[in-house]
């Protein structure tokens, strides 16, 4: 089982993408529900936000013992960034990743961007990527390796038990990074008939997963 850390951020993205693949996946809010995964998502989102609240409720230092234990663990852009050991000018996370990242290195949301790439050790063909309000990977330490560049910057890593991408694909049709990490967690995904991409995707698929709203109070 693949969990999504549910505190902020493009966590149903995530849950369409798994679902997609057949890979069996769920929502993560609490210290028991990390139990029973193979996998941790750390999604896209506001890092800051994200740090603070997994302090609150005291899911950091859960999050580090089950890494430790063998927890595998992928950050998506803010995921990344509280992943990394170090952040420059800032106070970091987790730091269960031995790089550092610089926070909105590619400029503010209106400099966000798509673009496409071949990642050979994810896919055999090109992928969409999107980048939003991105990080960059400024420093990679031993025994991180690059799997990817974007102008000029390292935008994807993996190392033993943990893969980090500065970009969503979880916001593109592109179901290649969900299949990877899946199989570094000893899941099988189900790829199809299509391939690594999925064309029946749209921006606005994540809405069938949305929580419904709950009923309407009276007064």
């Amino acid at each position: 089982m693949i969990g999504i850390l549910d505190l902020q951020g493009g966590v149903v993205e995530h849950l369409g993408h798994f679902k997609r693949l057949g890979v069996p996946a769920r929502r993560v809010k609490t210290l028991e529900e990390l139990d029973t995964l193979t996998g941790l998502v750390l999604p896209g989102g506001e890092s800051t936000c994200l740090g603070r609240l997994l302090r609150i409720f005291g899911l950091d230092a859960a999050i580090r013992r089950r890494a430790a234990a063998g927890l595998h663990m992928w950050g998506t852009c803010a995921g990344t960034i509280l992943l990394a050991n170090e952040i420059e000018g800032e106070t970091p996370h987790l730091r269960l990743l031995d790089i550092t990242v610089r926070r909105n290195a590619f400029g503010s949301q209106l400099d966000s961007f798509n673009t496409v790439a071949t990642v050979p050790e994810v896919a055999p063909k090109p992928v969409p990527l999107t980048f939003i309000r991105a990080p960059v990977i400024t420093r990679v330490g031993p025994g991180v390796r690059v799997l990817l560049e974007v102008r000029g910057a390292t935008a994807a890593v993996t190392a033993p038990g943990i893969l980090a991408t500065i970009f969503h694909p979880e916001l593109t049709p592109t179901l290649a990074f969900h299949a990877y990490f899946a199989r570094q967690c000893g899941l099988t995904p189900l790829l199809p008939a299509s391939g690594p991409t999925d064309p029946a995707w749209s921006p606005e698929a994540w809405t069938q997963l949305a929580p419904l709203p709950g009923p309407a109070a009276s007064g």
